[in-house]
């Protein structure tokens, strides 16, 4: 097996994959759409972070590719519709990063109440401004939780600990924990909240979710927080906000246009702006969150590999499999009536015996493991790859 890792995927992540005798080829940087596909001929999988995009292009031109692994939260730089149609598995780690970005939201917001960057800058400068004015404790102030998953969830307990009270608002119906509050809508939350945190996912009704109608009905001297997805936040309205004075303070870490390479040129009209935080995309860069998601994420590139494990896979039905002595065949197929009756009736006119079946499906989409009494032979696996409903037949 090959596999072709973007982007400095952390090195746990590589070795667990040379370990198991996988040929890793690693690039520090991303690659560009017409690169990508002169690159990825030979390779069974693909490691990304956030910069490399796996456009719908790149998949109708990688038929060796059976996985790609995004060693990271959010899956948006990937054409998922794509990838399924291909039968290529999607992976990511919706978890390992968590705690990394909570703690630099609350960090956030304790340096924005404090004014910290501001004195910072004026310490920098040779300027002694012993103030405190305009410097406020978090304790027994109001967090407003956009979008209560994986982060915004565990930013609710970590604030309720520092003394703040915590209001959330979600699309999906979650279980409150602590003494956190949900509220029926964003402009409730608006009403209540003192700070504003923002974790949504990348979808494309998040795009603009915060212009200028929601800065404007924010309370007068609140802090606004965008961890999640650039696309989120009209950053010319919360410019505006910022200049009024209506916005007391700001922390970025996501912004709708970002550099594609270290070093290049970072541009935005919040620079310069007083109290407002800008970081580069950097809320789960920590050793520990990478090291986690290197390890995460390339475990279940290999179970899917080696088994066909796709517990946890963004795309594929979820199929929990355990290693097998046997010979395994991996159909993944179109979810049509009758598929697996007939991928079973060509299996016995070939004299195959199956000892073992699971199957799952996801709207579309099914995917049926077989273990088989055979070292199934070529005509065997031609002749299923040769259906109309499949779309990807491998051994393992």
């Amino acid at each position: 097996m090959k596999a072709l890792l973007l982007e400095n995927i952390h090195p746990d992540g590589i070795n667990l994959l040379t370990d198991a005798g996988v040929e890793v080829e690693t690039r520090s940087h991303a690659l560009a759409e017409d690169d990508l596909i002169a690159a990825l001929p030979g390779f069974d999988m693909l490691g990304i972070r956030s910069r490399t995009n796996v456009t719908p292009r790149v998949l109708a031109s990688a038929p060796d590719l059976k996985a790609v692994g995004a060693f990271c939260i959010g899956t948006n730089q990937i054409a998922l519709p794509e990838a399924t149609a291909h039968g290529v598995a999607v992976f990511n780690a919706p978890y390992s990063n968590t705690r990394s970005v909570v703690e630099m939201a609350l960090g956030n917001i304790i340096a924005l109440a404090r004014h910290v960057t501001d004195h910072n800058a004026a310490m920098h400068e040779g300027r002694w401004n012993k103030s405190a004015k305009g410097s406020h404790e978090v304790r027994g102030r109001t967090l407003g939780i956009v979008g209560y998953g994986n982060i915004g969830s565990q930013l609710s307990v970590v604030a309720e600990s520092f003394g703040m009270h915590v209001y959330f608002y979600d699309v999906i119906d979650r279980l409150a924990l602590g003494n956190a509050k949900r509220v029926s809508s964003l402009e409730e939350l608006l009403d209540v909240s003192e700070t504003i945190s923002v974790h949504v996912d990348g979808r494309p009704s998040n795009t603009g979710l915060f212009g200028a109608a929601e800065f404007a009905r924010m309370r007068p001297r609140s802090l606004f927080l965008n961890l999640s997805r650039g696309p989120v936040a009209d950053i010319d309205a919360l410019k505006a906000a910022l200049d009024s004075g209506h916005i007391a303070g700001a922390a970025l870490d996501v912004y709708p246009t970002e550099p594609k390479s270290n070093g290049d040129p970072f541009l935005s009209p919040l620079r310069g702006t007083p109290n407002v935080i800008l970081t580069p995309h950097i809320g789960g860069s920590t050793q520990e969150a990478q090291e986690n998601i290197g390890h995460f994420v390339a475990d279940k590139l290999l179970s899917y590999m080696n088994t066909g494990a796709t517990v946890l896979s963004v795309n594929m039905p979820q199929v929990q499999v355990e290693s097998a002595d046997r010979r395994r065949i991996v159909s993944i197929h179109r979810n049509v009536p009758g598929v697996l009756a007939k991928i079973n009736t060509l299996l016995a006119d070939l004299g195959v015996n199956i000892e073992g079946q699971t199957l799952a499906t996801r709207g579309e989409i099914g995917y049926v493991v077989l273990d088989v009494d055979t070292d199934a032979p070529d005509e065997v696996i031609a002749t299923l790859r040769a259906m109309p409903e499949s779309i990807r037949v491998d051994v393992h």
